[in-house]
C-alpha cells in the first residue's frame, strides 16, 4: 500500500484463495498446467478441424468453432495468473490488472453464453423446422450472430468496469478468491457497496434469461424428437443435440453455483472448488465432448492430424 496522510490507497490486491495449497503448491501447479495446455491445444484442434473440413461448414459447427476459440482466451484470462500464484510467495495483482482480468474473463464468458443460447436456437430450427433451416440460418446471419455475440459481450461490461475503476480502495486488500471477480473486489471498496445487490440482480436476470431460452428450446426439441417414428431417426436427432446440451449443463451449472447464491456464503474451500469448476473444469471437458461424441468431428480431427504429420514429414 501507499500511505498518504492518515489514509492509505491500495495499489494491488492479494489473492487469499490459495492458503490451502501452501504446503503442496507444486502438486497443484503441475496438473493445472497440463489442464491449461490441454484446453488450449484441444480447442485449437476443434477450431482448425472445423475450419479445414468443408463438410463441417454449416451453422452448428461454425458456432462450435467460435465457442472453442473463445474458450482459449476465456481460460487465458485467469489460469496463467493462477499458475504464477501457485509458485509465487507474492500472490498479488495490480488494480489495473485486476480490472482487466475481470473485464476479459466476464466479457468472454458473456460471449460464450450468447453463443450457447444461439446454438440452442439453431438446433431448435434444425429439428423443429428443418425445411426452412437453410433459408433461416444463412451464412450471413451466422457470421452476424457470431460477431454480434462477441461485440455485445465486450460492450455490455464496459459501464460496469468503468464504474468499479472509479471506486476508492483504501482498506483491506485481500481478495477471497483465486481470481478477480466482481463480488470479492466490490467488498474491498471504501464506499457504499449497496451496488453489490444490483450487480447480483443484473447477473441473475441475464443468466436466468439465457437458461430459460435454452430450456424452452430443448423442451420443444425433445417433444419433436419423441414424435419421430423410427428409433434410428430419434437416435440421430438426439446425438446432434447431446454435445451442446452437455456443454450447456456444465457451463450454466457452474455459473449458477457461482452467481445465483446472492447473500449465501460458502466455506473458503468450497468457494475455491466452485471457482475451479467454473473457470477450469468446464472448459477442460468441452473439447472432449465435442470431439468424442461426434462422428463427423472425429473424422475431421483425424484428417487434421494426418495433414500435420504429412507437413512435418515433408518439412524434415
Amino acid at each position: 500500500m501507499v500511505r498518504s496522510n492518515q489514509s492509505s490507497t491500495v495499489t494491488e490486491f492479494l489473492f487469499s484463495g490459495f492458503p490451502q495449497f501452501e504446503d503442496g503448491s507444486l502438486l497443484f501447479f503441475i496438473p493445472l498446467f497440463f489442464i491449461y495446455m490441454f484446453i488450449v491445444v484441444g480447442n485449437l484442434i476443434v477450431f482448425f478441424a472445423v475450419r479445414m473440413d468443408a463438410r463441417l461448414h454449416n451453422p452448428m459447427y461454425n458456432f462450435i468453432s467460435i465457442f472453442s476459440f473463445l474458450e482459449i482466451w476465456y481460460t487465458t484470462a485467469t489460469i496463467p495468473k493462477m499458475l504464477s500464484n501457485l509458485i509465487s510467495k507474492k500472490r498479488t495483482i495490480s488494480i489495473i490488472g485486476c480490472l482487466l482480468q475481470m473485464y476479459f474473463f466476464h466479457s468472454l464468458g458473456n460471449s460464450e453464453g450468447i453463443l450457447l443460447t444461439t446454438m440452442a436456437i439453431d438446433r431448435y430450427v434444425a429439428i423443429c423446422n428443418p425445411l426452412r433451416y437453410l433459408t433461416i440460418m444463412t451464412p450471413r446471419l451466422c457470421a452476424q450472430i457470431s460477431a454480434g455475440s462477441c461485440i455485445f459481450g465486450f460492450l455490455v461490461l464496459l459501464p460496469e468496469i468503468a464504474w468499479i475503476s472509479t471506486l476508492p480502495f483504501c482498506g483491506p486488500n485481500q481478495i477471497h478468491q483465486i481470481f478477480c471477480d466482481f463480488e470479492p473486489v466490490l467488498r474491498l471498496a471504501c464506499a457504499d457497496t449497496s451496488m453489490i445487490l444490483i450487480e447480483d440482480v443484473i447477473h441473475a436476470v441475464a443468466i436466468l434469461f439465457s437458461v430459460l431460452v435454452i430450456a424452452l428450446s430443448y423442451i420443444r426439441i425433445i417433444t419433436v424428437i419423441l414424435r419421430i417414428p423410427s428409433a434410428e431417426g430419434r437416435r440421430k436427432a438426439f446425438s446432434t443435440c447431446a454435445s451442446h446440451l452437455s456443454v450447456f449443463l456444465m457451463f450454466y451449472g457452474s455459473v449458477a453455483l457461482m452467481y445465483l447464491r446472492f447473500s449465501a456464503t460458502f466455506p473458503p474451500i468450497l468457494d475455491t472448488v466452485i471457482a475451479l469448476m467454473f473457470a477450469v473444469l468446464a472448459p477442460f471437458f468441452n473439447p472432449i465432448i465435442y470431439s468424442l461424441r461426434n462422428k463427423d468431428m472425429k473424422i475431421a480431427i483425424k484428417k487434421l492430424l494426418c495433414l500435420q504429420k504429412v507437413f512435418n514429414a515433408s518439412a524434415s
